[in-house]
């Protein structure tokens, strides 16, 4: 299965979107650095998860091979990133 690239580009967009809606009152310093630093967290839990699910999203597939032995046998191996 391929990445779910669009999935990945809709998540950044909606974490950029909820972090540009974060109203700052400029008259306050204090406030300001509050503010942004915490836009700035949000968006960056809200990226992190977007990667982790996209990176879960692809399959990873794999050849096997055993040698050495009658039994020795090749073949593919299919499975999720966790």
């Amino acid at each position: 299965m391929a990445l779910a690239t669009p999935v990945l580009q809709q998540k950044i967009l909606e974490a950029l979107e909820a972090s540009s809606k974060i109203t700052i009152d400029t008259d306050s310093s204090s406030d300001n650095s509050n503010k942004s630093d915490k836009a700035r967290k949000d968006t960056a839990e809200a990226l992190a998860k977007a990667i982790e699910a996209f990176v879960k999203s692809g399959t990873v597939t794999t050849t096997v091979t055993t040698t050495g032995s009658a039994s020795a046998q090749t073949g593919t191996g299919t499975g999720s990133i966790s």
